[in-house]
């Protein structure tokens, strides 16, 4: 089995990232600044949630399915990806 890296991952340096952004939105909303820029600050945030979320989602796929792992047995394997894709109809 594959051992978790101990030092940051991607998907935790965009979310460091992401709460940066987010800071500098309620900035923007203190400083009555332009809601374009506040609306282009937002969806940056979104997107940076969105790649952690992708990398987090890869990151889980790759245990639940890597061979050497005793819990990625064939009946496991389909239940996480039944629930994986339940969640992914929701929502998306």
């Amino acid at each position: 089995m594959r051992e978790r890296k101990t030092t940051p991952n991607k998907s935790l340096k965009l979310l460091n990232n992401a709460r940066g952004q987010l800071d500098a939105v309620i900035r923007l909303i203190h400083d009555n600044a332009a809601h374009v820029d506040i609306l282009k600050q937002i969806l940056a945030t979104i997107s940076l949630l969105r790649r952690s979320h992708t990398e987090i989602l890869k990151k889980y796929l790759e245990e639940c399915l890597d061979e050497d792992n005793p819990k990625g047995n064939g009946e496991n394997r389909a239940k996480v990806l039944a629930e994986i894709m339940k969640y992914m109809e929701k929502n998306f």
